[in-house]
């Protein structure tokens, strides 16, 4: 159900109308609902390979995805007890901002805006694209309409353009059609991997087989440090699969009872994601044994062609498109909030402060993020991108959980109606996995990390600018 009830003085506008703010409309399934389909994109129907690979046995193929939750759940504690004390639009950025300051506030929204979320909302457009071109194939990739120099566009990115452009539009006009588009997107995903993990099971052609451990042990002859080096980086695709979780915060502003719902969302999205993932993978291993999804990167249209039929696996690409767009309208209804709390602060573009006064949405911050995630859709660089920032966004999740120590002992005084489950012990596991992780990719993947800092570096200017600009403007 939506309402009218405006968010709190902290969303109003720094521009010539104060008065308008933000619309508290997303009750609690809207906040679940929001949660899970950003979460869910495409890389459940592609990360098995990345899972099956390193992993001897079928019983620690589909744990693997468990222990994942379960460590995703730990950050999500977290973050909640945070959610509940600052149910503001921003989210982590708020969280950055109150436990570090202005500058780490900013990068970590720089980094959204340039690469994460922009690159995300290209990427899911096109992937959307691409799938749908596999049914339908005016769409298809291979038809180029346009190049010149190192730009290509194709069919595919004109669609994704197009996607773009709508989901832009429908939530600049309001939250009510940006969380209907949301819900019933996510709630189409829902039927389709529903109905192939049913019907997979009653009707499919597996084999309950491949669910048997192979070999004389449960190891299969693997050391201890074997097992735990297989298990990390079966945890590096895990940990893709999940991320996303955070994007309720973005939306705090437009939560109902935000300090109730917001943790309570985030605790049970990803519990239903969880549940949702070992459904799916059960379904993966009834289909094929374990050293043959291994083999295959388009998993899900494997999986289908053997429950069902070739023809079915082709029609799998609708369910892979829907869940693509779905995930993208969570990127872009949720996004555009970060740099709305980023420009009410005076750290980024001053136009994106303002809140429409027709459809109490950050309108201008909405296009913005619209025209320059087209823009890196056109580039085609998108996905380079977003690997190099990847380690960033891990990263900034453990500063952001170790932040909620150091406000506890900060900020005693602010109230906590939600107050960190299992603390201090599951934060502090969170924290140590995710620094580990982040430690990890820079020794091995030292160039993306590089790229990566310098992308978040080169926002440092514009931060030193807007800070003049702000100060500037203070004293005139």
């Amino acid at each position: 159900m939506m309402d009218t009830t405006v968010a709190p003085s902290s969303a109003e506008t720094s521009s010539a109308s104060p008065r308008v703010t933000l619309v508290r409309g997303l009750g609690l399934l809207d906040s679940v609902l929001l949660l899970v389909s950003g979460i869910i994109g495409s890389s459940i129907f592609l990360t098995a390979k990345d899972v099956a690979g390193p992993l001897p046995q079928p019983m620690l193929f589909l744990g693997v995805w468990v222990i994942g939750g379960v460590i995703s759940l730990f950050g999500c504690v977290a973050f909640a007890e945070l959610g509940s004390m600052f149910p503001e639009s921003g989210g982590q950025y708020v969280y950055l901002r109150e436990a570090y300051g202005d500058l780490v506030a900013f990068l970590y929204g720089w980094m959204l805006f340039a690469v994460a979320n922009g690159g995300s909302i290209a990427a899911l457009a096109v992937a959307a694209a691409a799938y749908t071109g596999q049914v339908f194939p005016i769409v298809a990739q291979e038809h180029v309409v346009f190049s010149l120099a190192r730009i290509v566009i194709t069919r595919a990115h004109l669609f994704g353009l197009l996607l773009i452009a709508i989901l832009t539009y429908v939530n600049v006009v309001g939250l009510r059609w940006g969380a209907l588009l949301q819900n019933v997107s996510t709630w189409t995903k829902f039927a389709a991997m529903a109905a192939f993990v049913v019907l997979g099971f009653a009707l499919g052609k597996g084999d309950w087989s491949h669910f048997r451990p192979h070999g004389a042990s449960f190891t299969m002859g693997l050391h201890p440090t074997q097992l735990i080096s297989a298990m990390g980086v079966a945890l590096i695709a895990v940990f893709w699969a999940y991320d996303g979780w955070v994007y309720i915060t973005w939306v705090a502003g437009e939560v109902k009872e935000p300090r109730r719902n917001v943790p309570r969302a985030m605790v049970l999205g990803v519990i239903v994601v969880g549940a949702i993932y070992l459904a799916m993978n059960l379904a993966y291993l009834y289909a094929l044994p374990l050293g043959e999804i291994a083999k295959h990167e388009t998993i899900a249209h494997a999986a289908a062609a053997v429950l069902f039929s070739p023809q079915a696996a082709v029609w799998l690409s609708l369910m892979i498109a829907i869940s693509c767009f779905s995930a993208a309208a969570t990127c872009t209804l949720s996004g555009a909030r970060v740099y709305l709390a980023m420009a009410q602060d005076g750290v980024f573009f001053k136009r994106m402060a303002v809140i429409h006064p027709k459809w109490r949405t950050p309108a201008f911050s909405l296009i913005g993020q619209g025209i320059w995630a087209a823009l890196l859709t056109v580039s085609g660089r998108y996905d380079q991108l977003y690997t190099y920032v990847i380690y960033g966004m891990v990263l900034s999740y453990s500063l952001t959980v170790i932040g909620m120590f150091l406000l506890r002992w900060r900020r005693p005084e602010i109230p906590r109606p939600y107050r960190c489950t299992g603390y201090p012990w599951l934060p502090a596991i969170y924290v140590l996995v995710g620094a580990g992780w982040t430690l990890n990719t820079i020794l091995t993947r030292p160039s993306e990390a590089f790229w990566g800092t310098a992308i978040v570096l080169v926002g440092v200017p514009g931060y030193l600018y807007w800070k003049r600009s702000r100060r500037k403007a203070a004293l005139e």
